[in-house]
């Protein structure tokens, strides 16, 4: 899930932090502009690891400033593919789920990799899988017939509920700026901003979901194999 990066760069030491020891500001300088960050095809920049080199402080023409050159290696978040990782359910919507790890919201479960049948209830707000849905053909019940099934058989996946997810790809996006485009003399609004950093995850395998659904299928296992014994 985290990974260490090696970056170069070349950082200002502001005249407030010349009493600092050299390495202690330069550490600041770099968390200050990294931390919280995402680099394209590098991950969530979480915070430094540690110096590998640093040059002499050289101050430019015009500027009271000290330019350091450094190569540090930061600690990122970026979860590689098939990685099983908990997370918290932030919301639900027709689309699917958002997660979150506290640190990280851009996190979601699309509906294809949700546990079928599943089906999303509007009054509650939250996707809910019914294991023992069937129809008299043996065909997949539709939506309105799962959501015409008794609650007491629904096994619903609520906001707050830590999953166990598995991770399916992780997808960059260089959203820069640019002119507005404007169409026969129509500005045209600007397409709402995407996130930088966006991971897809399943849930829907033997063992993934809601931690609390195989929680309680343990100790049963756990009788049966005494019992065999």
């Amino acid at each position: 899930m985290f990974q260490l990066s090696i970056i170069k760069d070349t950082l200002p030491i502001l005249p407030a932090a010349f009493a600092l020891p050299p390495e202690q500001a330069l550490i600041s300088a770099i968390n200050k502009k990294y931390a919280n960050r995402v680099l394209h095809e590098v991950g969530l920049c979480i915070a430094v690891f540690d110096l590998v080199e640093a040059g002499e402080g050289k101050v430019r023409y015009g500027d009271g400033c000290l330019w350091y050159k450094v190569t540090f290696r930061m600690v990122v978040f970026r979860p590689f593919a098939s990685e099983v990782i908990l997370a918290k359910v932030k919301s639900s919507d027709e689309e699917g789920i958002r997660l979150t790890l506290g640190f990280f919201d851009d996190m979601y479960i699309p509906l294809a990799y949700l546990p079928q049948p599943a089906a999303f209830d509007p009054n509650e707000r939250a996707h809910f899988w019914l294991p023992e849905a069937a129809t008299e053909d043996g065909s997949a019940p539709s939506t309105h017939e799962l959501l015409d099934s008794p609650t007491t058989s629904r096994m619903y996946i609520d906001k707050g509920e830590v999953l166990r997810v598995r991770v399916e790809i992780d997808e960059f996006y260089d959203d820069e700026p640019g002119p507005p485009k404007a169409t026969e003399g129509v500005r045209v609004e600007r397409e709402q901003r995407r996130a930088p950093y966006t991971v897809t995850c399943s849930i829907a395998e033997q063992g993934l979901g809601p931690v609390a659904w195989w929680k309680s299928a343990e100790p049963a296992a756990e009788g049966e194999d005494k019992d065999q014994g």
